[in-house]
């Protein structure tokens, strides 16, 4: 069974008065609506269709994960945004997620891609948005950790790389993102001023402790905790400039500890590699659905 396929029918109910509910209540607001008309509006918030935009990069597009829907982005009909829309009623859905977006591409064009913000309108009524990583070059930090990973097993050579001289590379990467990010959640709100935006923060990628990990992710030892560490930063500030921009957070990561690359199939929901489940360190279909599963759970709350 499609894993889309597994969700009852209250979850599309719960979650479309989640979306309306705040709009409604608005409306009475200001309209001075007198309590009696509460009830309607209820039904009303209930029924509201949902017009749902996916923005973001490889994290949300799903590359490697069958079925894919657009090769040049990397785009799986199993990712957590299709996973998403299916549990909602929704009335129109647009995924423009695509593998290598950063917070350029929201604005401008990917190679064939258009900018991903004109995938916005008016109407729009929800918009997931899963960016940052590639801001501060986290494929290349990966790929900088396995290289000195081999050549240096012990201590932690990646770390050192990018704290030379005292400074804090990625840190100072992360704190450039973050501006970035914050304008990216303003041209939402300009372009789709009803939508509840969510923003999707990364899933656990290693675990807190690797050392029994090495024959599976050959990071140097004391690296494990550094990357961790780096990666909780990133999704620190994501969390930041969603409060500052009125969005919510979506915790991809606390749902996903105990299921990262260095667990075995069937349990990690992030593949160590490039497999027939998915792309290297990024989430397969079970990654993909905590992470929608997070996200729903955002709107019910």
């Amino acid at each position: 069974m499609h894993p889309a396929d597994r969700h009852p029918a209250h979850r599309r109910r719960t979650a479309a008065t989640a979306l309306a509910v705040t709009a409604a209540t608005a409306l009475l607001a200001t309209a001075g609506t007198p309590a009696t008309a509460a009830p309607v509006a209820d039904r009303a918030a209930r029924d509201a269709p949902v017009h749902y935009v996916a923005l973001g990069d490889s994290f949300s597009s799903g590359p490697g994960i069958p079925e894919q829907t657009d090769a040049a982005c990397g785009r799986s009909a199993r990712n957590y945004p299709a996973l998403l829309a299916a549990d909602l009623p929704v009335a129109s859905f647009a995924d423009v997620t695509c593998a290598g977006a950063d917070t350029r591409h929201m604005a401008s064009a990917q190679g064939s891609a258009p900018p991903q913000l004109d995938a916005l309108r008016p109407d729009t009524t929800l918009v997931t948005l899963g960016i940052g990583g590639n801001d501060l070059d986290l494929p290349g930090v990966l790929t900088r950790c396995v290289l000195l990973g081999r050549l240096a097993p012990l201590g932690a050579p990646c770390k050192r790389s990018y704290t030379l001289l005292g400074t804090d590379e990625i840190g100072a990467r992360i704190g450039a993102t973050a501006p970035k990010v914050a304008a990216v959640l303003t041209a939402i709100r300009a372009r789709s001023p009803q939508a509840r935006v969510l923003v999707v923060g990364y899933p656990a990628i290693v675990p807190d402790d690797g050392t029994s990990c090495r024959p599976v992710v050959p990071f140097a030892d004391g690296d494990f905790a550094w990357f961790r560490d780096k990666q909780k930063q990133l999704n620190a500030a994501l969390a930041q400039q969603a409060a500052g921009r009125g969005a919510t957070y979506v915790d991809a990561y606390a749902p996903s500890v105990g299921h990262d690359a260095c667990k075995p199939q069937g349990v990690r929901w992030i593949e160590p590699e490039e497999t027939a489940e998915a792309a290297g360190f990024h989430p397969n279909a079970a990654g993909h659905r905590s992470t929608a599963d997070a996200a729903l759970a955002t709107l019910n709350g």
